[in-house]
């Protein structure tokens, strides 16, 4: 599943992965699952972590929580907050490894976790 938003720093709409930030007091997981239904409607009972990152360990402490989710099914609409706007795309994953390849998908955390998902996915060694 991949999404469409405008993106103020790159001044275009990129193509992303469903993802966000965690709450205070919020597990990562929980975040992930929360994310992927307020950015899509979708929703998974197989969402598994697969890896982690530091997306800045030169000036920042967090890590990015990287996360696979599996058989996702459309459960509902899409809940932004008053500022978003977000654009859904079921896209088959070896179109998305093109996008990346062709330099569609250009956020360094999103191939990250495309990486980690292949991983898990028994696609690469």
């Amino acid at each position: 599943m991949l999404i469409k938003q405008y993106r103020h720093g790159a001044q275009k709409i990129l193509w992303e992965l469903p993802g966000g930030a965690v709450d205070e007091g919020e597990e990562p997981i929980s975040a992930a699952k929360r994310e992927l239904l307020e950015e899509t409607g979708y929703t998974s009972d197989k969402i598994s972590e697969v890896g982690r990152v530091s997306p800045n360990p030169a000036s920042h402490t967090n890590l990015m929580h990287a996360y696979i989710a599996v058989d996702a099914r459309k459960v509902g609409s899409q809940d932004l907050d008053e500022i978003e706007e977000i654009e859904v795309y079921p896209i088959p994953l070896d179109e998305v490894i093109l996008m990346v390849k062709n330099g569609e998908l250009l956020q360094s955390l999103h191939v990250s976790t495309l990486f980690f998902s292949l991983y898990h996915l028994n696609r690469i060694a």
